[in-house]
């Protein structure tokens, strides 16, 4: 698919890494909407994409909220006509360990409320985006694409039983929909970073920030572009469906 004049929408748009992807796929020509819980972020996402001479519009959405979900798809449809890529970058942490004790004695669990607010955004916001995104592809006849971002946290981490199970589960969610939506000419796939460059790691101390490049094998950190070339590739590869890349400088967890 060629991006110019595609409409492109990109949930947790307003920053980092969708922020990245908004800029990429903008230069290429793609029209986007970004959906953000916070309306601040957006607008100043929106101007800083304007001011680069991309075409962007927001909409403030809580993609845990299924009528809101619905009623944002529905504004998108009656207002653009169309919708070609949905990428599904929106998500959280709240890491933790599964528990915690001390001389035999189980001092800390981690909270249904920690793990459920994790799942909620990571996997009911994919879910329901997806799904809206799909119905509006096939009512308007967009032949288009959605990307989910995974984690290579997907294979299951220490302290991240929450984020684990979120990320593996919408890497397999886009398998079952490139399977599902292919006769409808819809093509799926995964991205699944590993550890990139942002305002986290940005303030983390230098010891520990070096510990942390020293364990990729490139030495380095990735960059948010380099995630945001991946979503690129997959939208023009017309070939790629179902699939995941693993952005993560040769690390495995």
């Amino acid at each position: 698919m060629e991006l110019r004049d595609k409409l492109v929408v990109i949930t947790g748009g307003g920053r980092g890494l969708g922020l990245a992807m908004a800029q990429r796929l903008g230069k290429q020509g793609a029209n986007l909407v970004l959906l953000d819980i916070q309306s601040e972020v957006l607008e100043s996402a929106c101007q800083q994409l304007s001011n680069q001479g991309i075409r962007a519009t927001g909409f403030t959405v809580d993609i845990t909220e299924e009528p809101q979900v619905e009623a944002t798809f529905a504004n998108i449809k009656a207002k653009f006509g169309r919708l070609d890529v949905l990428v599904n970058n929106a998500g959280i942490l709240k890491d933790g360990m599964l528990i915690k004790a001390k001389e035999g004695e189980v001092t800390a669990k981690m909270s249904l409320a920690q793990f459920s607010q994790v799942l909620d955004v990571n996997l009911i916001g994919t879910f329901l985006c997806g799904r809206e995104a799909a119905a509006v592809m096939v009512e308007t006849g967009s032949k288009g694409v959605i990307v989910n971002i995974s984690s290579l946290a997907k294979a299951g981490n220490i302290g991240q039983t929450n984020y684990s199970a979120s990320k593996a589960a919408v890497a397999t969610m886009a398998v079952g929909w490139a399977r599902e939506l292919a006769r409808y000419g819809i093509r799926t796939g995964v991205v699944a970073p590993g550890v990139i460059k942002t305002e986290m790691t940005d303030a983390m101390k230098p010891e520990a920030l070096a510990r942390l490049e020293g364990a990729v094998p490139v030495g380095r950190l990735g960059q948010p572009d380099e995630v945001a070339q991946a979503v690129e590739f997959i939208i023009q590869n017309d070939y790629f469906s179902g699939r995941c890349i693993e952005v993560d400088g040769g690390i495995r967890l």
